[in-house]
């Protein structure tokens, strides 16, 4: 069953410029996927519309069967490309707030992976660092028990060395039979956790897409080589 069908789907900011133009893709239940592109070719605007924030100046988007909209987003917990929370905020305070407003929030799985990334509790927003920051955000995020994440370039702004602890995160905290979506431009750092990708190069169109093992095998090379030649090739024409 697929758990989000866009259909037709265009959006543009300026008459004449479209940043999505009739894109049309389906995504199953249960799988891992990264939106993989260079910046300004329109994920975080996908990511938008999926999440509600935005709507299509044409085209459809059915999320578990449902219109976007109330009924989808208590379905989809949603990770922006920047935080949003308040910087007087405390990190107990903002885990207090997602488990009165998220029904399905775990709040002892939320405090323990704070304290595996040995994240004070009691500090304010102000005084933490904008890797941590980030960190804090996608905890809360995950910690819900959601039927479709949307994971806006959740790596960007971390050092390297917390990027494979935050992807395993990802990895062992959803539920098998839900889909994460996964926009970024760091195709090597993501790539090992993905079941499928979708190449997105400039208007949102689809490059190419697939199962990630399936495509490392037949091209004999990365997500990330294999990305940088399907990119090139387009380009020429």
């Amino acid at each position: 069953m697929s758990i989000l069908e866009c259909k037709n789907l265009t959006k543009a900011y300026k008459r004449g410029k479209n940043v999505l133009d009739n894109m049309n893709l389906e995504i199953p239940e249960g799988k891992i996927i990264g939106l993989l592109g260079p910046n300004g070719c329109g994920k975080s605007t996908l990511i938008k519309l999926i999440a509600g924030l935005l709507v299509p100046n044409k085209g459809e988007i059915l999320v578990d069967g449902k219109r976007v909209g109330e009924n989808t987003k208590a379905v989809v917990s949603y990770l922006p490309e920047r935080t949003y929370f308040s910087n007087q905020m405390k990190v107990d305070e903002l885990i207090k707030y997602f488990s009165e407003f998220y029904a399905d929030f775990d709040k002892e799985t939320a405090s323990k992976l704070m304290t595996d990334l040995g994240i004070d509790t009691k500090s304010r927003l102000k005084t933490l660092s904008k890797g941590t920051k980030e960190k804090v955000q996608l905890i809360l995020v995950m910690s819900r028990r959601a039927k479709l994440y949307l994971l806006d370039e959740p790596i960007a702004g971390v050092d390297p060395a917390a990027r494979e602890y935050i992807l395993s995160t990802i990895v062992g905290n959803y539920n098998p039979d839900s889909t994460i979506i996964i926009t970024t431009h760091l195709i090597a750092d993501v790539e090992q956790v993905l079941d499928d990708f979708m190449f997105i190069t400039y208007s949102g169109k689809i490059l190419k897409s697939g199962s990630a093992e399936e495509a490392r095998m037949k091209n004999n090379c990365s997500l990330d080589e294999l990305f940088r030649e399907v990119f090139r090739c387009s380009q020429n024409f």
